[in-house]
């Protein structure tokens, strides 16, 4: 792994593995209205057992996940570590989503996720799964700084960035932040647009 050492500003945390219920819910209320996320599990009840899952089991454990303000989260995987969730938690999952909407829901989500691993670039990169803010801390820039310690450090390291982005309104807020569309939509068919970005870091001038 890339020696990475984000500075952290005031208010900016790095969570460990006891926060994985909050870095869930934070992201569960901000992914709520997502068009991509209601397109696969396709029931609210569903959403924040996929991120309880992930948070857990997955970015907490082998990534680096950030909380600022109690209001906002953000989780992250390093260049050599796998998003697949261990099989007893992709098995519990999976009954929950069966449960709560059905066989079409996972097929749907089988299908999106294996679309996203063969997109996925070869350059090694850092890999930025989320950023969410809760409802009532918009509009304050937390998601701007939640990512800036992250981008900052994987620019002096010369470790490009890659994200999926899962909502139209979202592209403008990360083409702010340096990130590119990589090209057209990595969804299955009729699913909302998934579009792939990248952030090309650049070792600093000496």
């Amino acid at each position: 792994m890339q020696n990475l050492k984000p500075v952290l500003p005031a208010g900016i945390r790095q969570a460990s593995q006891e926060n994985w219920r909050e870095v869930a819910h934070i992201t569960a209320e901000a992914f709520r209205d997502d068009p991509v996320i209601n397109w696969t599990v396709c029931n609210n009840k569903s959403i924040p057992a996929v991120f309880r899952h992930l948070a857990r089991d997955v970015y907490l454990k082998r990534g680096l996940c950030y909380l600022i303000e109690d209001q906002g989260a953000t989780m992250w995987l390093t260049p050599e570590q796998s998003k697949e969730l261990p099989a007893l938690s992709m098995t519990g999952l999976a009954l929950k989503v069966l449960g709560n909407a059905g066989p079409e829901a996972l097929v749907r989500t089988l299908a999106m996720d294996k679309k996203m691993l063969r997109a996925k670039p070869k350059t090694p990169h850092m890999y930025l799964f989320s950023v969410g803010v809760l409802k009532s801390g918009r509009g304050k820039g937390l998601g701007r700084q939640l990512l800036k310690p992250m981008l900052d450090a994987c620019a002096a390291a010369g470790l490009p960035v890659y994200l999926e982005n899962s909502n139209p309104a979202n592209q403008g807020f990360y083409t702010g932040l340096g990130f590119e569309v990589m090209g057209p939509s990595i969804s299955p068919d009729k699913a909302p647009p998934l579009v792939p970005m990248w952030f090309e870091a650049e070792h600093p001038a000496p």
